[in-house]
């Protein structure tokens, strides 16, 4: 008798939104801490094998719940536009309640399994650290060349993470407009003359 794979092709995408939106919810009422398997088993009326069946741990549900794929199909015209996509959707991502009640808790976790890491980077920072190296290569880009893309990204994600999980500000268009500004003009404020392509004093 073959045994069916665990997760195999039977299994109910019903079940994992209900979970999925019940860890949602536990998490922004509760924090991190407090939401456990069991309180979400409750909420979405099924059994703790059922979530087991689905993920390993309490940390790789809640971070599939609170991260979703944000794979996007839009395509920026250029490097400015590539950089203010990226800006915009990190700082939405790491704006919302859940993702604010979870990232603490989340990043803990992440420094004992590096597995939770590898996952979450794969489907979130990855793909766009790639379409950064293209806009940032010498036949993309208009700005200095030699940026290295992982600390573009290292830097967006941070200032969000800081500034949405840390000091909870809730002007999300506002921080985002100051953040493009600031990488895309610099702290001198040196910017860019589109008419010309120099570069004068603002």
């Amino acid at each position: 008798m073959t045994a069916r794979h665990r997760l195999g092709p039977h299994r109910d995408p019903a079940v994992d939104r209900a979970v999925l939106d019940a860890a949602r919810s536990l998490v922004v009422e509760q924090g991190y801490t407090a939401t456990s398997i069991d309180a979400i088993a409750a909420r979405a009326g099924v059994s703790r094998p059922a979530i087991y069946r689905r993920w390993p741990s309490k940390a790789h549900l809640i971070a599939q719940a609170v991260f979703p794929d944000v794979g996007s199909e839009q395509v920026a015209p250029d490097l400015t536009s590539e950089i203010s996509k990226v800006i915009r959707g990190t700082i939405q991502l790491f704006g919302s309640a859940e993702t604010r009640a979870a990232m603490p808790g989340l990043m803990a976790e992440m420094r004992e399994d590096a597995g939770l890491y590898q996952k979450l980077s794969a489907r979130l920072d990855t793909p766009t650290r790639d379409e950064l190296a293209e806009y940032l290569s010498e036949n993309r880009a208009a700005g200095r060349p030699g940026l290295d893309p992982d600390t573009v990204l290292d830097t967006i994600a941070g200032a969000a993470l800081f500034a949405l999980c840390v000091r909870g500000i809730d002007d999300l268009d506002g921080f985002s407009a100051s953040l493009e500004d600031l990488l895309l003009h610099g702290i001198l404020g040196m910017r860019a003359q589109a008419e010309d392509g120099g570069a004068e004093p603002s």
